[in-house]
């Protein structure tokens, strides 16, 4: 995942200037918290946090009803096979 520099702010500074965090996110659409130099955790804006967890519920369904027709195309050779 490329990140921009511009969006890193350390463990300690957020913690210190938790303001810069949501001033970050607020300009930039999210901020990086840095720990031990490490990109670490992600903060971003609620509305954002929302369309990513609808993707995912999506995505989710998307496996799961690929998955039921797998298993409804192929149910005798599964029963079979579990003998």
């Amino acid at each position: 995942m490329m990140v921009d520099t511009e969006n890193l702010i350390s463990m300690k500074e957020a913690n210190q200037n938790f303001s810069k965090v949501v001033h970050t996110v607020d300009e930039n659409g999210m901020a990086v918290i840095l720990k031990n130099n490490k990109p670490r955790y992600i903060v971003v804006d609620f509305d954002e946090y929302d369309k990513i967890n609808s993707a995912l519920q999506m995505r989710k369904e998307m496996i799961e009803s690929t998955a039921e027709k797998i298993l409804d195309d192929n149910i005798e050779a599964f029963l079979e096979l579990a003998k």
